[in-house]
């Protein structure tokens, strides 16, 4: 049988390629980055909408993917995350039209998949709506209030019939060479599908494997092929140079940790990414768009470089066979931005295992290694703690 899917903000395909794993077919990709566009192309044969997917019909999408509505298994994607990062502003849904994650929920609605998967960072458990437009007028009340957006796009769901479950999930307790953590939102047009359980943790426990590490990805890379590298800052080299393995600018003699740091030695925050030496005996911290920003580091382990694009690729699990269209910043922004591949092929497995009926109904209430570092970060936590401060805010009003 085949399980068709459709890919929206499809990006160099993290998330694509481990649903793929998991048994689906992606017919459609739409993603309007020309570069990650190429990318799709160079590496595979399906149609690619090049278009703001504000301007592209659900129409259009099915005629592409040469599919009617009601063949439509799955549709996944990841929108954009710069409104809910909690390294930036959190507008949340200021610009309510214009924002991709609600034309995510558009084509949801018009097309009805019998699922969905929506990734996202860790600040959309927290973002605010701040705007809500007239049509939406029944959310007006609870848009400064901690957690509306996903409070609103779980009502919305709801209201196409879909059942939700969504947690912030830790890719190394998935098997990913890196701790990255993401919300990962699974509807279905049904059952609750439960959230999936870790396979790894870091010590092994309960049955599951240990994590997978930095060494692990990239250890066999090392002497056998030609990196591609953006070089370090010659501030930072001058540091990075008296550094160990898994070091960073604590381990410099005081007076030269307040050279290299300059003002933000005095900054509060545990600063931990600047002037950082990454480990091969741990998994690797979140990759971001580059490898060579002073606040997140990203140093190899023992060479004087930043990780390779090739490093980069093992880590997020791409295939070796994977070309990256683009130079060298945009395959960096590429890969950065990518669903780690095996994160991916955790949530479409679980999906997989929903529609083969093999899921025990204690799975997830019998689990017992944490999904994330954070405490109140899953689907029914969230609400509970949304519906105590919608109790406190009715009171103060």
């Amino acid at each position: 049988m085949q399980y068709n899917t459709i890919s929206l903000f499809s990006g160099a395909m993290g998330l694509d390629l481990g649903v793929e794993a998991a048994g689906f077919d992606i017919r459609v990709c739409v993603e309007m980055n020309k570069w990650a566009a190429k990318t799709i192309r160079r590496n595979t044969d399906i149609p690619v909408i090049e278009k703001d997917i504000t301007e592209v019909t659900t129409a259009e999408i099915l005629k592409a993917g040469g599919l009617e509505k009601e063949e439509v298994t799955l549709v996944i994607g990841g929108p954009p995350c710069q409104a809910f990062s909690t390294a930036g502003k959190q507008l949340g849904l200021a610009d309510f039209r214009g924002n991709v994650i609600i034309q995510y929920l558009r084509v949801i609605s018009e097309i009805k998949p019998k699922y969905f998967i929506l990734e996202n960072v860790r600040g959309l458990l927290s973002a605010r709506l701040n705007f809500v437009p007239d049509e939406y007028e029944e959310y007006r009340n609870i848009k400064d209030i901690k957690g509306s957006v996903i409070h609103f796009l779980t009502e919305e769901f709801k209201k196409c019939g879909y059942c939700i479950s969504y947690a912030l999930l830790n890719a190394a307790n998935y098997g990913v060479p890196e701790k990255r953590e993401r919300v990962i939102m699974i509807g279905h047009l049904g059952s609750r599908v439960p959230i999936p359980r870790p396979t790894h943790s870091e010590n092994g426990d309960y049955g599951t494997l240990k994590w997978n590490t930095l060494g692990d990805a990239i250890g066999d890379l090392a002497g056998n092929i030609e990196h591609t590298f953006i070089p370090l800052r010659s501030k930072s080299l001058e540091f990075i140079k008296l550094l160990k393995e898994g070091e960073n600018w604590t381990a410099l003699p005081q007076e030269l940790a307040e050279k290299a740091m300059g003002k933000a030695y005095r900054l509060s925050g545990g600063k931990t990414g600047f002037l950082r030496r990454l480990k091969y005996s741990e998994p690797a911290p979140t990759l971001v768009t580059s490898p060579t920003m002073p606040a997140t580091l990203l140093c190899h382990p023992t060479e004087l470089r930043p990780l390779s694009i090739e490093e980069y690729a093992r880590i997020q699990q791409f295939p070796d066979h994977w070309i990256f269209e683009g130079n060298i910043t945009e395959i960096y922004k590429q890969i950065g931005n990518a669903v780690p591949v095996g994160l991916g092929y955790a949530a479409g497995r679980q999906i997989m295992r929903h529609i083969m009926h093999a899921i025990d109904p204690l799975e997830e209430s019998e689990n017992k290694i944490a999904y994330s570092r954070y405490k109140n970060s899953t689907d029914r936590e969230c609400s509970r703690l949304f519906e105590r401060d919608v109790k406190y805010k009715t009171k103060r009003d």
